[in-house]
Order: C-alpha cells, then structure tokens, then sequence
C-alpha cells in the first residue's frame, strides 16, 4: 500500500508549526483550567468545533466543562475560566463573552494567532499559535492548509489534555469509562 502524498505534506506542515508552539504557553493554559472551578469553552466557526472538542476531552478528565453555546450552559462566575480559541481574536461575540466573564469575576484564556487581539488583551492568559485564519491569510506557516490555525488548536488542546491527564494522574482507561455510552 503506498503511503498517500497528501497525508505526508500536510504532517510535515504540521510538524514545522508545532516547533513554534511555546510550551510554556500551553503549560500555563492547562494550570489555568486545572485552577478554575469550572471551564466554559467557546469558538467561532471550526474553532466552534475545536472549543467542543475540547469540553469534551475535559469531561473525560473528570472536570465541568461546558461549551458556551449550549442550552444547558449555566451562568459563569467568579473562579471559573473562559477558554477562548479565536485565530484572529477579534470575533466580536467572543470579545463580548470575555468582557462579560471579567465582569463576572471570572478569568479569561486565548488560543490565538494574534495576542495583541481585543480577546488576547483581555486574557489573563493567552498562548499563541501559529498558522493563519481566514481574515489574515498565511502567517507563520499554513502553506497547505490555509487556515493551519484550526489544526494547530486541536493539536495544541490535545497536548494540554495529555498534560492534565498526567497531571492529575488519571489513566487512558478512566478516561475511556468517562466516553458518552448512549449512543
């Protein structure tokens, strides 16, 4: 079976941006949702889908995590966390959301490619990543893809979950008993 050219281009893509990638930054994201009492995620578009993702991984942690946009998310308050991921940290829902969890004494967290971003300003903590979006094209890297900033989030949430699992000391299989079973 021949391995497919595809695949290969967009991994070493990858691999490029990951070296870019701050640990320090994704350490200090993690330490912030493992302080906060509950973690509320939101993002717009793919991010939308990256920010669920990761609730979820969080919930098989055994931490509350809610992603914002569901019915069933209750209000945020002080001790909890807001993880933002914005690419361009400038979605004006987003920029409303963490004006709003301030105001609510809550902190404020950003996955983005733009720290100095409205969202990045607001942020008590903020890892960048790279890759474009979008509004700005290619920075950074994304030659492939476009938009590698999407890829690099999930990669980027995926380690922290790794970090916290460690952590937290929880093995792969509690984590697998924690998996949705309805369905």
């Amino acid at each position: 079976m021949a391995e497919s050219p595809y695949v290969k281009e967009i991994l070493e893509e990858l691999e490029k941006n990951a070296r870019l990638v701050r640990d320090e930054e994704l350490h200090k994201a993690a330490r912030e949702v493992l302080g906060a009492r509950r973690v509320f995620a939101a993002g717009s578009g793919r991010s939308g889908c990256v920010a669920r993702a990761f609730c979820n991984r969080l919930m098989h942690l055994g931490l509350t995590a809610y992603f914002v946009h569901d019915v069933t998310t209750p209000a945020i308050r002080e001790g909890d966390l807001l993880f933002l991921i914005s690419g361009s940290g400038a979605s004006a829902s987003l920029i409303s959301m963490a004006e709003k969890a301030k105001e609510a004494g809550a902190r404020v967290a950003v996955l983005t490619v733009h720290p100095d971003s409205p969202a990045g300003m607001l942020s008590d903590c903020t890892a960048v990543l790279p890759g474009g979006t979008k509004k700005d094209g290619v920075r950074d890297g994304g030659q492939i893809m476009g938009d590698a900033f999407e890829e690099m989030s999930w990669i980027a949430c995926d380690a922290m979950v790794h970090e916290m699992r460690v952590t937290l000391g929880i093995s792969k299989e509690e984590m697998t008993a924690r998996h949705a079973n309805l369905d």
